[in-house]
């Protein structure tokens, strides 16, 4: 069983750090918790919720139900006072009107409990106002009966003495304003640390992959939803010795991963969909001097600016086609934060192994939403550089584009061995790297630079396979609908007479096909679940397989599917 909470209000209001402070406390008293934010793309005003959905058991989706509104302002109430459950509870200011939110007797259908409570006021009498969101949660603890013995520590981790002594004191004011409505044991009822649970989300997952990977470099230009991976690693330069650049653009940063990936440190970028249409010649120049490179693609939805603060899954096609010319790269496609560390780890040892580009594709509801994982066992890190062997290396006559059956040249690092010079350039070139306008040169080339996908195509893992083993209903999905898809058919296999399976894949180009045509050949209807307007999961598919989808699951309103809207879907299906 799980409870879900919103916490909504305007932009300024606090409603971050009052769903932060409760995160931690549900994480020290033993909960596990799931947790969007719905924020809209301004400072100030506006309409922001953060939705935390916790219980004893593992969870790897929002729901849409809610327990608990704690509405900061009369919006947050009026807009999701539909989504309560029967005896649902809305937490509010007294300055909230009852019959504004409900106006005739539309509360009583579900018998909604309206609890106004002097938040504002209590805060004055503290001594400062903006606490009232503070109080509101003390409020909202003792409406759960959720105790934690470690507040104090706890509170202490965001804010500095005076500060916190306010917030403490507006907590323990808040739960004297009401009593226990819904009864909820602790896990841990004596926060003793039984629970080594970490609370990460995403774009913190990929960034501490590219440091347990060994990142040296990583340069970028801010752009939502990519901006935290930066953040991140901005905040663990000293510790993980590590430069992180602000670069001027988009083209300027991956330029400058270029650079230092050629000058031989493991670099990376990352950025959202508009700033990678920026990138797109520099990922062909990657491919022609044979240089690697991890980007992250954090994907919101377009075209141009679009909803710079929502998801989607639209890039896909993009990413896998961008820039001129025909070339290796690798696209994967993240499906959980843990899945997002040690895929971003694997990422460098690829791109490192075959001197290409490789893509992280990601989304704002990964990049965003924050869960609680175990700690990530950096016993299965295994860092791997593919330098030439410097012994082998005849530096009179080096060839750093030398034509071999896998297609990979022997790379070594400029400067480093004496009277080796290493030749790049972005025009075709011959093995040593020098410029030639040859047919037959360029032939050798490019077929050399292919030779590397036939070898890649064994690196790759499958689509993994929730569900039953076989069943009529073959569920196809990639990415980050990870979690919502495997709630979903777990919910529809203990509920309907008509089970399911479905493949949801990380390594998706290129695309992973042994167990999709298995599991096709048995399948009476295929559906894709995707989080676009025109299933390019699906149309990769029919490209590469000949196989077609007859039913789709589609979303593009910038919202990410929760796990009890694709079971009602999917209820409609079959």
């Amino acid at each position: 069983m799980s409870y879900n909470i919103l916490i909504g209000g305007s932009a300024g209001q606090g409603v971050d750090t009052v769903a932060a402070i409760f995160e931690k406390i549900l994480n020290k008293t033993g909960f596990n918790i799931f947790t969007i934010r719905d924020y809209m793309s301004r400072v100030r005003g506006g309409h922001n919720f953060i939705q935390v959905r916790f219980g004893k058991d593992k969870i790897l989706s929002h729901w849409d139900e809610l327990d608990v509104i704690v509405a900061l302002n009369e919006e947050t109430a009026t807009i999701h006072k539909d989504r309560l459950k029967e005896g649902g509870v809305i937490l509010c200011d007294v300055d909230v009107r009852e019959d504004s939110v409900f106006p005739g007797n539309s509360k009583n259908t579900k018998n909604i409990i309206f609890k106004n409570l002097s938040l504002k006021s209590k805060a004055k009498e503290i001594g400062n106002i903006k606490v009232s969101g503070t109080v509101a949660l003390g409020a909202l603890l003792k409406i759960l009966s959720i105790d934690c013995k470690e507040i104090d520590g706890i509170i202490h981790g965001f804010f500095h003495d005076e500060i916190a002594a306010q917030n403490i004191a507006a907590l323990e004011t808040g739960r004297t304003l009401t009593d226990g409505i819904l009864n909820i044991s602790s896990p841990n009822p004596g926060n003793i640390p039984s629970n080594q649970n970490i609370l990460i989300n995403g774009n913190q997952s990929i960034a501490l992959g590219a440091i347990a990977a060994g990142c040296k470099f990583y340069s970028a230009y801010p752009m939502t939803p990519s901006t935290t991976i930066m953040d991140y690693l901005a905040s663990k330069m000293h510790e993980a010795q590590i430069v992180v650049e602000q670069a001027e653009d988009e083209i300027a940063a991956i330029n400058m991963a270029i650079g230092a990936s050629y000058a031989g440190v493991r670099s990376m970028t990352g950025t959202s969909g508009g700033g990678f249409s920026l990138m797109v010649e520099a990922l062909g120049l990657s491919s022609m001097l044979e240089v690697p490179v991890v980007i992250a693609e954090i994907q919101r939805p377009g075209p141009t600016t679009g909803f710079p603060t929502r998801t989607e899954q639209a890039d896909l096609k993009f990413v896998i086609s961008a820039s001129q010319g025909e070339f290796p790269r690798m696209v994967i496609s993240l499906r959980s934060p843990e899945d997002a560390f040690y895929q971003t780890v694997r990422a460098f040892n690829i791109a490192d192994k075959y001197q290409i580009p490789v893509i992280l594709l990601g989304d704002q509801y990964l990049a965003d939403y924050t869960t609680t994982v175990k700690p990530f066992d950096l016993n299965k890190v295994d860092i791997h550089r593919y330098f030439a062997d410097e012994t082998s290396i005849d530096i009179n006559n080096y060839k750093r584009y030398q034509i071999t059956e896998t297609g990979i040249s022997p790379r070594i690092i400029p400067g480093k061995i004496p009277g080796a010079t290493v030749l790049v350039d972005s025009d075709e070139h011959d093995e040593y790297g020098r410029i030639t306008e040859s047919a037959e040169v360029r032939i050798q080339m490019n077929n050399k630079r292919l030779r590397k996908l036939k070898y890649l195509e064994q690196e790759l893992i499958e689509p993994e396979l929730l569900g039953e083993e076989e069943s009529p209903i073959l569920i196809v999905a990639w990415g980050s609908t990870y979690g919502p898809v495997y709630e979903a058919v777990e919910l529809i296999n203990k509920t309907s007479k008509t089970k399911v399976s479905a493949l949801v894949f990380g390594d998706i180009w290129p695309l992973p096909q042994k167990l999709l045509m298995q599991k096709a050949l048995k399948a009476e209807s295929i559906i894709n679940i995707e989080q676009n307007a025109t299933g390019q999961l699906a149309s990769l598919i029919r490209e590469c397989t000949g196989i077609s989808c007859n039913k789709s699951i589609l979303k593009y309103d910038g919202r990410p599917m929760s796990s009890k809207y694709i079971f009602e879907e999917l209820i409609k299906i079959i």
